[in-house]
């Protein structure tokens, strides 16, 4: 069927469009847009002969229902009541249970005065419907969310997408299934992330989104502040500690007893967390601390991350098969004095065994990036340039600092170095890469990569491989933006030796934004591959300028999107001027921040007994949660404009100005974030 594309017309068109109705040549789209174009400049008339015309001429289209609800809005616009319900009895003659026909057909009833008759049709419509109880719903809703765990648990991303949209639009408050499907879309590269429907509406859709999520999406700390402190209180709730024993603080400073120490965590294992952690366990002083390890993840065999860590701590608990309150209640009969949160908001997280409190102090350190955004988690260990001064107001914790927040390995095993041709390269090109996951890729880090592309004739760029669809995505959209797809190389996994070997053969590693690298910028570092970075304001978009502080090439740090995409092209266009950063990285390889662990081990032990004098002093800081509703409210508004990239003055100012706004529609109490005393003396 033709389609009509004119976006403007006369009087002079109706004449044609009730011949293309005559000849099926008008499509159901186009009917509505001119229908409706037509009542909108109160041609109402034309409007309802257009509809009638299609109707007389097009009585075998998959879309009659619908065609007959809208000309009986029309027709109640025309005010013809008796036109408008016959047309509404039409259209659910076609789908006895088309719910907005039942519904406007008993409001049209009940405006023309017969109240019985509305209410017997609303109770028709009820009763056709009856087997979706509360309970059926419930489990149909369970059902699909089962069979989209599991197809993306298999890596069928995309079918699990299309069933766990079903399971949203049944029940679109229900948030945990719309965490899994922005999060499924992430790692798919489909952009934009956010896709509200009639069913489901933008705003529940950024309600949603999981703070790991939120983290790959916008550069907003106070928001994610904000949406840690929403998720922890759906997450974990008010539970019932009435008749679990508050873990009491012990007088152990200046006695020579050591602290009691207790990492808790499902990646203690071969994984990111645990290749991080290792060497610092390995490293603890025993004469100052006792090291104890709770693993709560999945059982594993033969794993060589875990036994290391294994030989390394004083004691070793698997809590995994313990439910939240038995594992608290097994962390408190250890006597643990500083209990450290190693998952946060990531996988397999057990957040609630730590609102049950077990140890009189708590910290949230190396697992999450960010603030958990709670009222138990005390403490959260970074460094200076992940929360510069003046920046702890995005954190709920106190913030103590370390030198470099991304502990390393220097035992780990690195496979010999591959050349360009084993490693799928182009021996002559320019090799731009990232090997962060797919999910942090997003439309604006795409676009400034297609600009360094376009600019740098010959170069590629080697990302790590997704799926075979998400790969696939990317090389059509690089196409579209003028560079050829093969110009984007895929590198398939590989086992960690072997891949951190491989990653030394690229030329340059461009981060993302707003989501950085973490360990995969450590591992880059670590064989000689400079990184390029800009940092934004939330904790996960300047960790990567962490690590590159801390590697000693500052030269690598951007201010910005555009000073980021202009350094990419000069060094690649020069590459001996890449060399000379590539000699630095090796000259001050083993005097860095980075690979300083028996430092970083040092400096934690500093703050652990720092963090128990206070405790020992009754001076244990108590979370600040004041405003958080309102910063939620604020955040979930301003989020919708998703700026990529603005300063911190700017950012600021944005919260203040809607903050303001607030404050004159209903007084805000000041807190010690954005809306303090002064800020609201000048309100």
């Amino acid at each position: 069927m033709n389609s009509v594309t004119n976006s403007g017309f006369s009087s002079s068109l109706f004449p044609n469009l009730l011949e293309l109705a005559k000849t099926q040549r008008l499509a159901l789209m186009d009917l509505f847009k001119f229908a409706e174009s037509f009542t909108a400049e109160g041609r109402v008339n034309e409007a309802v002969a257009l509809y009638k015309t299609w109707l007389a001429f097009n009585d075998n289209h998959a879309g009659l229902q619908m065609v007959y609800f809208n000309y009986s809005v029309t027709l109640r616009q025309a005010n013809d009541l008796p036109g408008s319900m016959n047309a509404m009895r039409t259209a659910l003659h076609i789908d006895p249970l088309f719910g907005p026909a039942h519904i406007n057909l008993g409001r049209a009833f009940e405006d023309g005065g017969a109240v019985p008759q509305a209410i017997q049709q609303w109770q028709k419509f009820a009763d056709s419907t009856s087997e979706t109880t509360p309970d059926r719903l419930s489990y149909r809703l369970m059902a699909l969310q089962h069979i989209g765990r599991v197809m993306e648990n298999a890596g069928l991303l995309e079918e699990a997408e299309t069933v766990l949209w079903q399971a949203m639009e049944l029940r679109p408050e229900k948030t945990e299934t719309g965490q899994h499907w922005t999060a499924i879309r992430q790692r798919q590269c489909k952009w934009p992330i956010i896709q509200p429907s009639s069913h489901i509406t933008t705003r529940q859709m950024i309600n949603c989104i999981s703070p790991l999520t939120l983290g790959c999406y916008s550069d907003d700390p106070m928001f994610q502040l904000a949406k840690a402190h929403e998720y922890i209180k759906g997450f974990v709730g008010r539970l019932d500690i009435k008749n679990f024993p508050r873990a009491k603080v012990k007088q152990k400073s200046g006695t020579g007893q050591r602290l009691r120490v207790g990492y808790v965590s499902s990646d203690l294992r071969d994984h990111a967390v645990g290749f991080a952690l290792r060497e610092v366990l390995e490293l603890h002083d025993k004469k100052s601390v006792e090291i104890h390890a709770y693993y709560c993840g999945d059982a594993v065999a033969n794993d060589v991350t875990q036994d290391r860590m294994k030989a390394a701590v004083d004691a070793w608990h698997d809590i995994g098969s313990l439910s939240d309150e038995a594992a608290a209640r097994q962390i408190a009969s250890d006597e643990i004095d500083i209990l450290i949160d190693v998952n946060g908001f990531t996988k397999h997280a057990r957040t609630k065994i730590f609102a049950y409190r077990p140890a009189p102090v708590i910290v949230n350190f190396c697992g999450y990036p960010g603030s958990m955004g709670g009222a138990f988690h005390q403490y959260m260990i970074a460094d200076a340039q992940i929360v510069p001064p003046g920046s702890e107001i995005y954190y709920a914790e106190k913030v103590l600092r370390i030198a470099c927040n991304q502990p390393i390995d220097r035992k780990r095993t690195i496979a010999e170095k591959p050349t360009r041709q084993q490693a799928g390269l182009p021996d002559d090109a320019f090799v731009f890469a990232c090997f962060n996951g797919m999910q942090k890729i997003n439309a604006s880090t795409f676009d400034q990569w297609m600009k360094i592309l376009t600019a740098t004739p010959g170069s590629v760029l080697w990302l790590l491989s997704g799926n075979e669809k998400a790969d696939q995505r990317l090389r059509q959209l690089a196409e579209e933006a003028g560079i050829a797809p093969e110009r984007i190389i895929f590198a398939p996994k590989a086992q960690n030796a072997q891949h951190l070997a491989r990653i030394a053969v690229a030329d340059l590693f461009l981060d993302t934004f707003p989501y950085g690298a973490h360990s995969t910028a450590a591992d880059s570092l670590t064989v000689g591959l400079p990184v390029l970075t800009f940092p934004g304001k939330s904790f996960a978009a300047r960790f990567c300028s962490s690590v590159v502080a801390a590697t000693g090439v500052p030269e690598l740090i951007c201010e910005g999107p555009q000073d980021y995409v202009e350094k990419a092209i000069a060094y690649a266009k020069a590459p001996e001027t890449l060399k000379v950063v590539r000699d630095k990285i090796q000259a001050n390889r083993e005097t860095s921040a980075l690979r300083d662990i028996p430092g970083l081990a040092r400096r934690l032990e500093e703050l652990f007994w720092q963090m128990q004098d206070e405790a020992e002093r009754g001076e244990t800081p108590v979370p600040d949660l004041r405003n958080m509703d309102v910063y939620y409210e604020i955040g979930a508004e301003l989020v919708l404009e998703n700026l990529e990239f603005v300063d911190e003055q700017t950012y600021r100012q944005r919260y203040l100005q809607k903050l303001r706004e607030w404050h004159d529609y209903s007084p805000i109490p000041t807190d010690n974030r954005l809306w303090t005393s002064e800020a609201a003396a000048k309100a």
